[in-house]
């Protein structure tokens, strides 16, 4: 069997809510002792743990172990360097959410500081 080498090759996600080692190791097309390998490697992959241990992954860590697997295999990035670009990538949105915050409390305190001019 080829495995595919882009993303947009890759079987649909169904729509439940836990997928187990098996399914989700067919679903990105990597093996199961790569994707526990890659839980050791990237912080942002955690998927949970019940029962003996077992790991049940949402359709978070899917999305999440595809784009790692997309870093990693088709655009060539080093473990290290795709870490780095998935905590990058973070950090710019913790960025742009903050950015927004601070917008949205200036303009309700400028809205406060005309009720308060009246």
């Amino acid at each position: 069997m080829l495995e595919p080498s882009h993303n947009d090759e890759l079987p649909v996600i169904p729509g439940k809510r836990y997928f187990t080692i098996g399914e989700v190791s067919e679903l990105c097309a990597v093996k199961p002792h790569v994707l526990r390998y890659w839980e050791q490697e990237f912080p942002q992959l955690k998927p949970v743990k019940r029962r003996g241990n077992r790991r049940y992954y949402q359709r978070q860590d899917v999305l999440t172990i595809r784009q790692i697997r997309s870093l990693l295999y088709d655009q060539g990035f080093t473990i290290g360097g795709a870490r780095q670009q998935m905590s990058g990538e973070t950090a710019q949105q913790d960025a742009t959410h903050f950015n927004q915050l601070v917008s949205q409390m200036i303009a309700e305190l400028e809205t406060l500081l005309d009720v308060l001019k009246k």
